[in-house]
């Protein structure tokens, strides 16, 4: 199962933050896993690194990313997927739109946000890192 992870779930993991944390922390341990793919944006590791820098400095930033990284999957923001979010009148919120394309790229089947009124227009599963726990890892 292709899985896209959203910023905040980044975040989340990067910054420790509960009560979110040991949701978003079991999702990202599916990384490498037979059966899950992880993917993530260009953009959406900009925000989490802006949000662990913050939190933790450069440096420590750096070495989340970076060992992030290394298990996941990264999903491309094309001029294809700009160009979808610009004609699709659905989409009111730019960075929303080419983390959508980006993860319809890359032929995920859900995508993981703590925000899920902001892909409204997917045609895409979204779930927040609860249900995801709920609907596809139970008793795990």
């Amino acid at each position: 199962m292709k899985l896209f992870a959203d910023a905040n779930i980044l975040v989340s993991v990067f910054n420790k933050e509960y009560p979110l944390f040991p949701f978003t922390a079991r999702i990202l341990s599916l990384a490498g896993r037979d059966n899950y793919e992880i993917y993530t944006s260009p953009v959406c590791l900009a925000i989490a690194f802006y949000f662990a820098e913050k939190k933790h400095g450069t440096s420590l930033a750096k070495e989340k990313t970076a060992l992030l990284c290394r298990h996941i999957s990264i999903a491309e923001n094309t001029r294809d997927g700009v160009q979808k979010v610009l004609i699709n009148p659905a989409i009111h919120d730019f960075e929303d739109g080419l983390e959508y394309y980006a993860a319809k790229a890359s032929q995920c089947h859900c995508i993981i946000t703590e925000n899920q009124e902001d892909f409204y227009f997917s045609e895409i599963e979204v779930l927040d890192s609860r249900e995801f726990c709920r609907k596809y890892l139970p008793g795990k």
